[in-house]
C-alpha cells in the first residue's frame, strides 16, 4: 500500500476502536514510557497535545508537568514552532488545528530537548514512522538530536510502512 491507502485504513479502523479500548491501551503506553530509561532520564520533553484520536496526551502532561519540562508544536504556516508549557492556562486554541498551543515562550535551541514523543498515524518494526501527510513533524524532527520514542494504538502498528528517503526514523515505538 501507499501512503494514502495506509492513511486511509488507519483512519477507518480510528472510527471503530472502541473508547474504552483506547483508554486501557493509552494507560498500558503511558505506564511503559514512565519505565523507559530514556523517559526517566529526560529533563526536557518534545510532546504533543493529543488530538482525539491519537494516543491521549493531556493527563500525562499534568502528571509530570512539574518534574520535567515540556515543549509543545504550535503550527505556524507550514512549521511547527516549539514552546514550553507552562500550564493549560497559557494555552489557546490552535489556528489551523484548533489543537490547545502554548502562547508563551518558544524554544531557544533544539539542544535542549532530551526526547521526542512523537505521534503518527502508523508505525513499523524498522521504527518508520507514517505521519498525516503535511510533513510538519518530519521538517522539525530532522533538527532534533535527541531520541525520538513514537507512540501509536495496536492497530496503528503495522508490519511495513511506506516511507520516503525524507521520512524521521524513530529509536523507539511504543504501542499498545
Amino acid at each position: 500500500m501507499d501512503k494514502k491507502e495506509t492513511r486511509a485504513r488507519i483512519r477507518a479502523l480510528k472510527k471503530d476502536f472502541p473508547e474504552a479500548a483506547k483508554k486501557m491501551e493509552a494507560a498500558r503506553i503511558w505506564e511503559a514510557m514512565e519505565r523507559d530509561p530514556l523517559f526517566l532520564q529526560s529533563r526536557c520533553i518534545f510532546i504533543y497535545w493529543s488530538m482525539p484520536d491519537e494516543v491521549p496526551t493531556p493527563d500525562f502532561i499534568r502528571k509530570w508537568q512539574f518534574e520535567k519540562r515540556f515543549v509543545l508544536p504550535c503550527v505556524v504556516g507550514d512549521e511547527l514552532e516549539l514552546k514550553y508549557f507552562r500550564g493549560e492556562e497559557e494555552m489557546k486554541s490552535g489556528e489551523n488545528f484548533q489543537i490547545p498551543e502554548p502562547v508563551g515562550e518558544p524554544l531557544q535551541s533544539y539542544n535542549e530537548i532530551d526526547l521526542a514523543i512523537v505521534p503518527g498515524m502508523a508505525f513499523d518494526a524498522q521504527r518508520h514512522r507514517l505521519g498525516r501527510g503535511k510533513g510538519y513533524y518530519d521538517k522539525t524532527l530532522c533538527n532534533i538530536k535527541a531520541p525520538k520514542i513514537g507512540v501509536c494504538f495496536s492497530f496503528q502498528y503495522l508490519e511495513q510502512v511506506p516511507v520516503d528517503d525524507f521520512d524521521i526514523p524513530m529509536d523507539e515505538v511504543i504501542h499498545g
